[in-house]
């Protein structure tokens, strides 16, 4: 029978049209011929007229058929809302028939006979239709030996939803529903049944369940990470439909479904953003991006172009993340908004100065920077030439060309540092903060915080790799924690914090609290539905392994120097309070800064970093690879 069902949807549309007009055309004469012998109690088989109006009702049904797109329907996905169509098509050919016999007053056919007529019609030609998609769709008649058989956590209408659709699928078999309703266990919807919590894991081993859909769309990201955590101890790959803003304009389908995530762990519940602080420095002004091909930088640029400024211009070093980011950008179609890329590094002050200029540039992202802890710890002089150079450079042109707001992107890396990329990126920060004392018209901004999830230099792109390739996971040391936050929402932080700026404010986001690295990756296993292979558990998949801290590294990150910070209009972003040096006495040090790290005197670098940064305390030895 399957192989039969097979041949059939494989049939060409026209083909399969053409087989229903055939089989409505069969079926419209024959309901005339039943309607006759209703009426009359005995079969008489039509003459002359009558016998002609048989002939020709298919003739005046079938075109009105087509008009109410009857034959435009896929038949094995046909619902209830197409029933409708059904009885105006149907009737509209009953009364046309009808016409005809008044109009033509054929003698021998009783005008009951217009009623009985609709009557078995609606009931024939609807019912043909329900009756095809049942029996092609129909699990009885279906292969289900290449179909993952999956449950879904939630009975509401979202579930009801998404089981219709999984009816429709070639890959998936709806076996159970699991809800927190007390009061519907034990009962079946559409033939499956709803079972409670306790009895999943019993239904995974019989009916083999190798993945889960949470169909909770309205529930809060708190609950829906309480089910999670629930979830995790399960051999199972845990889905999600997205929330109900996502799913407003559309309806559930199958492909509505994302792999849960790790930010479902680890994030909170988004505040709604302030729409007048993310407009603020962007919408109808020259808006520049530095580092535009990064992790942040394109998300900036993402974000950014929605605002509407009136120019965008696409700043970075690297021709190939440029390409990309320009193409993506220009893609999305915003129309009125120029997009302008740009090949260049801010350490090439004459270039940088001439773009400003050119294009009137009133708001400037500062996102260019080396960012990766280890290789700037082998790169010292580089880190500093580019990281702290680089802003400098920035930020003396900004105010040259009277850039209105320039925001630096730093790193909670750059609190009490204990390696290189730290140190540059607070003394960078330092150095906006003596800027902004200085008679000058540019407003500076530095916007700190944490780890961002699936940037380049993230954990998560290398924990999925690894558990892709079948482990193992690397962890620096189980006692390692960072703070996390999405990109977007990270992004979307720096551009209201921007927005709030009085010139030299160090803005803090909240990260929320900070995720140990080790149950990071354990969360991640057992999000793809494996199980950590340990002493305790020697079946299992994954092996988690400890390679040490790197050079720069340490166990813990903080967001603020001293502790002090103020909230603001966003309880996700706070205001620091930082003791910050004067621009002449800082200048001293950085002078000496440069010379050094021009002759990549790395010994004299260190300890320079050490004078401007006090609490610096590095975790590693010097290296002189590449410096």
């Amino acid at each position: 029978m399957f192989e039969i069902i097979c041949k059939v949807t494989s049939l060409s549309r026209f083909t399969k049209q053409s087989i229903m007009i055939f089989i409505d055309s069969f079926c419209l004469i024959s309901i005339i011929l039943i309607s006759y012998f209703i009426r009359l109690g005995y079969f008489q088989f039509p003459e002359n007229y009558n016998l002609l109006l048989i002939i020709l009702s298919p003739f005046i049904a079938i075109p009105i058929f087509i008009y109410f797109g009857l034959y435009r329907s896929l038949v094995r996905y046909i619902g209830f809302n197409a029933l409708w169509p059904i009885f105006q098509a149907v009737t509209f050919y009953a009364i046309t028939l009808g016409l005809v016999l008044l109009m033509f007053d054929i003698d021998g056919t009783p005008r009951s006979i217009i009623f009985i007529n609709w009557m078995l019609a609606m009931f024939v030609i609807g019912g043909s239709r329900v009756l095809a998609r049942w029996f092609l769709t129909s699990d009885r008649f279906s292969d289900d030996r290449d179909k993952v058989n999956v449950i879904i956590y939630g009975a509401g209408a979202a579930g009801r939803q998404l089981s219709n659709a999984l009816q429709q699928s070639d890959d998936y078999k709806h076996v159970a529903y699991v809800d927190d309703n007390s009061l519907i266990h034990g009962h079946n919807i559409n033939g499956v049944p709803v079972i409670p919590f306790n009895k999943l894991s019993l239904v995974i081993k019989i009916d083999s369940v190798s993945e889960i859909f949470l169909a909770l769309p309205s529930i809060s990201r708190r609950k829906r990470n309480k089910i999670i955590e629930i979830l995790n101890p399960l051999p199972i790959l845990v889905k999600s439909l997205p929330s109900l803003s996502e799913l407003a304009q559309g309806k559930v389908s199958i492909e509505d479904l994302q792999k849960v995530s790790i930010k479902d762990l680890l994030g909170r519940s988004p505040v709604k953003p302030n729409e007048k602080l993310l407009k603020l420095k962007i919408t109808n002004k020259v808006v520049l991006v530095t580092g535009a091909g990064g992790s942040i930088g394109s998300e900036l640029c993402r974000q950014i172009i929605f605002l509407k400024p009136k120019k965008l211009i696409l700043f970075e070093i690297t021709e190939f993340f440029l390409y990309q980011l320009d193409r993506e950008l220009n893609e999305i179609g915003i129309l009125d908004i120029e997009i302008i890329p740009v090949l260049g590094s801010v350490r090439n002050r004459v270039r940088f100065q001439a773009i400003l200029e050119h294009f009137s540039v009133q708001t400037v992202y500062h996102s260019a920077a080396y960012k990766h802890v280890p290789l700037v710890e082998y790169n010292n002089s580089e880190g500093v030439l580019n990281n702290i150079f680089g802003t400098l450079i920035a930020a003396e042109v900004s105010i040259a060309s009277k850039v209105e707001t320039f925001v630096l992107i730093s790193t909670d890396k750059a609190v009490r540092p204990a390696n290189t990329m730290g140190a540059t990126k607070r003394v960078a920060e330092l150095i906006l903060q003596a800027l902004s004392l200085e008679n000058h018209s540019t407003c500076f901004t530095m916007v700190r915080f944490g780890n961002v999830l699936d940037s380049s230099g993230s954990v998560i792109p290398l924990f999925k790799s690894q558990i892709k390739h079948g482990g193992p996971v690397t962890v620096t040391d189980p006692n390692m924690v960072r703070f996390f936050m999405t990109i977007h929402e990270a992004v979307e932080l720096v551009l209201q914090a921007g927005s709030m700026s009085q010139g030299g404010d160090v803005f803090v986001l909240d990260m929320g609290e900070p995720v140990r690295i080790y149950d990071l990756a354990v969360r991640m296993i057992q999000l793809s539905g494996l199980h950590v292979l340990d002493e305790n558990n020697l079946d299992g998949d994954i092996e988690i392994k400890y390679s040490g801290l790197r050079p720069g590294e340490k166990l813990y990150e903080e967001l603020l120097v001293n502790g002090n910070a103020v909230e603001t209009d966003n309880p996700r972003i706070m205001r620091a309070e930082e003791a910050i040096l004067d621009w002449p006495t800082l200048k001293l040090l950085i002078d000496d800064l440069q010379e050094a790290s021009e002759k990549s005197d790395n010994v004299k670098v260190r300890s320079i970093l050490i004078k401007i940064v006090p609490e610096f305390i590095p975790q590693s030895h010097i290296m002189d690879f590449l410096n």
